[in-house]
């Protein structure tokens, strides 16, 4: 188990059906004190990933189409659960699921302050989530995943744990950290 004050950074896993050739690591720092901050970092030949262009800041869906980092966060056993996606780019979804797949509202309030820093073998995104987003007292349990397209339009599907069978980040077997108050621990 590890404890978000370790700061040691949660590794993404590559789907085994979708390999990167250009992807060395990503990995995911989580810090949870008021707000959730998330930094992902992944490692690799950025020049050979399509990576959105900086836009205004706003809410737009189907980010998860190219490269993009996510998560998921579900209150105890749920099935309740939201989905964050946050682009390169400076754009944002926020999805409230009832069940599996369930969609209940688009909830595009958040307005998050994405920070993206670049160089040619890094690509960082670091978000803040507002307490004000975070389902309230109890403990939650948070899935950790990315999408990252290559150049050649070629998709690689990055997770904590990948489900069997195809890709699937909204997989109640996906939510493995646990966050309980300001710890999070796998």
């Amino acid at each position: 188990m590890y404890a978000v004050a370790d700061s040691a950074p949660f590794t993404l896993a590559c789907h085994p059906q979708t390999p990167s050739q250009v992807i060395r690591e990503i990995n995911v720092v989580v810090e949870a004190s008021g707000s959730l901050m998330l930094t992902f970092r992944l490692m690799g030949d950025i020049s050979s990933l399509n990576i959105p262009e900086a836009r205004a800041p706003q809410s737009a869906d189907d980010l998860w189409r190219h490269t993009c980092f996510e998560v998921f966060i579900m209150k105890g056993e749920g099935p309740e659960y939201s989905e964050f996606n946050f682009s390169p780019s400076g754009e944002w979804a926020v999805y409230a699921f009832r069940d599996y797949r369930d969609l209940e509202v688009l909830e595009h309030e958040l307005a998050p302050g994405i920070m993206v820093r670049r160089t040619l073998d890094r690509l960082e995104l670091e978000v803040e989530i507002s307490r004000d987003f975070l389902p309230q007292n109890g403990p939650l349990r948070l899935g950790l995943s990315a999408v990252v397209e290559e150049t050649d339009g070629v998709l690689s599907y990055w997770a904590l744990r990948h489900p069997p069978g195809k890709p699937d980040f909204h997989h109640p077997d996906t939510f493995i950290l646990q966050m309980d108050g300001s710890e999070c621990v796998t």
